[in-house]
């Protein structure tokens, strides 16, 4: 059992913070607050096979996994410039594909996936189903050769910058006439879809939308893998999903804490540093301490998931990213707590982390949901929901 990091995950994560000094916070902010992607930052990235860590390196990634990804995000992010759209498109999207898309699916997606060239959405949310994905009501039905796919999603991260959505829908079981799970490409140009902006109070240069698709016509081949693997399809994306969202959190976590630490050593009162003071010298020992061990959990879920172990996997990424969204949001109370007024001051940029670390509490799946999991799955105790 082995508790460090391989020599190649440390010589990346080295890599990946260089690279991320060059950008830092300020670039971030300032785009977020003029409601701009991360072009230049995304599109250097992908140049330098930072995107494409995971894909598969016949489709020009790097042939690493879940846990390789995982690390650039968490460096991104402790460098202040997380991007929700690495654990949308190569993590959900590019492992999706990977394992399930077919031969054409897989040769006109993964290699702009890893150089990003291409961006992938994803939509599962929908306004009247909420955590229940049981309750998905966008359906799609043959016409022909083709699928006519309508429906709604909301909460859809990047549809702006994306030039496809994967769509979870269901479409009718010819045995039984029920309704199952499927997953479809769909370009965001494609007639009859529309992405409509939803208003943010979130200072973020990953906006959200809502989605209305009304007779989408797709091609056959937009169905993605196996007509009859759509939940399995979708459970593969979730944990990479769970493990992508808590290494966002904890580089988020990790930039907040360097913020406070940075501040209580050189600000002086009283004749010294306030740093030096139990009253915000234990808080932000405690942050460190919560912060280790949702990182030790993180990557016991990515190598968990790496190993092929889906059921391990599934466990430990639900606690990893309950434990991460926790870290972060009390990292950043802290963080805000220790510089006083300057908490809030634009130049240190921790009043607007107040409401982004607040995000992983709730998505990509909510503490209560993840609590849930924990109790049904881990604990045996009879289902509440």
């Amino acid at each position: 059992m082995r508790f460090t990091e391989p020599d190649e995950r440390t010589a990346l994560r080295e890599a990946v913070a260089a690279f991320t000094a060059g950008y830092g916070p300020r670039y971030y902010r300032e785009k977020a607050k003029a409601g701009a992607y991360l072009s230049e930052l995304w599109a250097e990235a992908g140049k330098l096979g930072y995107l494409g860590v995971n894909i598969p390196e016949e489709h020009g990634g790097g042939g690493g996994g879940i846990g390789d990804l995982a690390a650039v995000l968490e460096e991104l992010s402790a460098g202040g410039c997380p991007t929700l759209m690495m654990v949308v498109s190569p993590a959900i999207c590019g492992t999706v594909l990977a394992r399930f898309g077919t031969d054409g699916q897989r040769r006109r997606w993964l290699p702009g996936i890893a150089s990003g060239e291409s961006i992938l959405a994803f939509a599962i949310t929908e306004p009247d189903a909420g955590s229940n994905a049981h309750n998905i009501t966008t359906t799609a039905r043959r016409d022909g050769g083709d699928w006519l796919l309508t429906g709604r999603k909301t909460f859809i991260s990047g549809v702006d910058v994306a030039d496809a959505v994967l769509v979870v829908g269901r479409t009718e079981d010819a045995r039984t006439g029920r309704l199952k799970p499927a997953l479809f490409i769909v370009p965001t140009d494609a007639p009859g879809f529309e992405a409509r902006p939803i208003e943010m109070d979130l200072v973020s240069p990953d906006h959200q939308f809502g989605l209305f698709m009304d007779g989408v016509r797709l091609p056959g081949d937009a169905l993605v893998g196996d007509p009859d693997s759509g939940l399995l399809q979708l459970f593969a994306g979730l944990n990479p999903e769970r493990i992508m969202a808590a290494s966002l959190a904890l580089g988020s976590a990790r930039h907040a804490l360097d913020t406070a630490v940075g501040y209580a050593r050189q600000r002086e009162v009283w004749g010294r540093p306030i740093g030096a003071h139990q009253g915000l010298a234990h808080p932000l020992a405690q942050i460190k301490v919560e912060v280790e061990l949702a990182r030790l959990m993180t990557q016991k879920a990515a190598a968990l998931y790496d190993a092929g172990d889906d059921a391990g996997a599934g466990e430990a990424a639900n606690m990893a990213k309950y434990a991460a969204g926790e870290a972060a949001a009390r990292a950043v109370d802290q963080a805000v707590q220790t510089l006083g007024g300057n908490g809030l001051a634009s130049e240190y940029g921790l009043g607007a982390a107040i409401a982004s670390s607040r995000l992983g509490r709730i998505a990509p799946v909510s503490r209560e949901m993840v609590l849930n999991y924990v109790a049904q799955h881990s604990l045996g105790l009879p289902k509440s929901y």
